[in-house]
């Protein structure tokens, strides 16, 4: 269950745009182009919201995901700057690997990946992509990915117990 995160409660230093896609529809007239765009803002202290917008032109299409990522805003467990257990994720024809790295390592992760992470604040990770390498389901791969991770005290939360019973 998600719960609701006030972007204006934050402080989202951070947007990155992550991709821009000219899309043309066929009409009767010709080709009608539009843009597409996604956009990841965080405030990197665990904080990430991921948005998609089609406009027009480049500049609204940006500011419409802007707006749908401050909407989607989600809090990710970091645990000594890096995620709290390996994740292998599925997400239509991509898959990604993210394992936690040891502190020093940095962020070992390309495009899409790296941006993201960072805006989560995220500074140790270990990361793989194969399969498809489209940046809106890597996005979305990343995301799915995030929302799964559960730290120590959720998993005691979750179980009805305190966190010695769990790792006795």
């Amino acid at each position: 269950m998600r719960t609701f995160i006030n972007p204006a409660e934050l402080d989202l230093k951070d947007e990155n745009v992550i991709s821009i896609k000219r899309i043309s529809k066929a009409t009767t007239g010709g080709r009608a182009m539009r843009f597409n765009s996604v956009v990841a803002v965080g405030d990197g202290n665990g904080h990430v919201g991921l948005g998609f917008g089609k406009a027009i032109d480049v500049a609204s299409a940006v500011n419409k995901a802007k707006e749908d990522a401050k909407k989607n805003i989600f809090k990710a467990p970091i645990i000594n700057s890096t995620i709290p257990h390996e994740l292998k994720i599925k997400y239509g024809s991509v898959r990604l690997i993210l394992k936690p790295a040891s502190p020093g390592t940095g962020i070992i992760a390309g495009g899409a990946v790296r941006q993201v992470l960072e805006l989560v604040g995220i500074t140790n990770i270990l990361s793989k992509v194969t399969g498809s390498s489209n940046p809106v389901n890597v996005v979305k791969a990343v995301q799915k990915g995030l929302m799964e991770l559960r730290d120590p005290l959720m998993v005691a939360r979750d179980r009805g117990i305190n966190l010695k019973q769990l790792f006795s």
